[in-house]
């Protein structure tokens, strides 16, 4: 699944209300199955990019669409719907949660829908944390840092779903946890095909996916491709 972004227009306010443009008229395209690294400095915008592409937060202009999906047009209700089913997210911070197990906080999403958990649901929460080398029964204050991210990379893929987002998901982790972890989720996510678009400022993770592109005057610029060219419309 790809994304097309057109027209798009940003501004933030600062604690003395004047405004701050963050994407400015910014026109582009994510392929279907392509892995994208979203880079720059600390407050550049690049988590208010991830929160916009999947509709947890709204442009002043612009649409962003994902196949037949207008994110910038639906409904709340019909956003959180189509997130459950379509989107996995990984957040910088882990967001698991105490006294549950490994098996228990990678499936606790789905305890939103339903309470009882389907078999087949519960078999591939274990195939996924044995993926990432995580037991099922291990619980979170017993756990690294290491073991807690990949525990929320096997939750954010738990559905299969066709679009992955991560926010900075190696940055409070040491280069050789953090590489692990790059290397767990870009893989898991070329075995689904899934569309995976991470926002860091980390080079390692960004030189592991199919393209890197700076933010750079409300923009985005994409580096010299590794893979095929990522299209990225010029602003108009």
């Amino acid at each position: 699944m790809g994304a097309e972004v057109c027209d798009l227009r940003v501004t933030l306010s600062d604690p003395r209300g004047a405004q701050r443009v963050l994407f400015d008229n910014a026109t582009f395209c994510f392929g279907a199955a392509t892995q994208v690294a979203i880079c720059g400095p600390s407050g550049s915008g690049k988590t208010t990019l991830l929160h916009l592409l999947v509709g947890l937060q709204r442009p002043q202009r612009g649409t962003i669409r994902w196949s037949a999906v207008d994110v910038t047009a639906a409904g709340e209700r019909a956003l959180d719907r189509w997130r459950r089913e379509t989107v996995g997210v990984v957040f910088q911070q882990f967001h698991l949660f105490a006294g549950l197990s490994a098996l228990e906080n990678v499936i606790l999403p789905l305890r939103f829908d339903r309470w009882s958990v389907p078999a087949e649901m519960r078999c591939r929460a274990h195939e996924l944390l044995e993926r990432v080398a995580v037991r099922a029964d291990c619980e979170l204050d017993v756990m690294s840092r290491g073991e807690q991210q990949r525990v929320a990379v096997a939750r954010a893929l738990l559905r299969g779903p066709p679009i992955v987002i991560a926010d900075e998901p190696t940055a409070s982790l040491d280069r050789a946890t953090g590489d692990a972890v790059a290397s767990i989720l870009c893989a898991l996510c070329r075995e689904t095909r899934a569309t995976l678009i991470v926002a860091t400022h980390d080079p390692a993770l960004a030189a592991r996916l199919d393209h890197a592109c700076d933010i750079v005057d409300g923009h985005l610029q994409p580096r010299p491709p590794r893979r095929a060219p990522l299209s990225l419309a010029a602003a108009r």
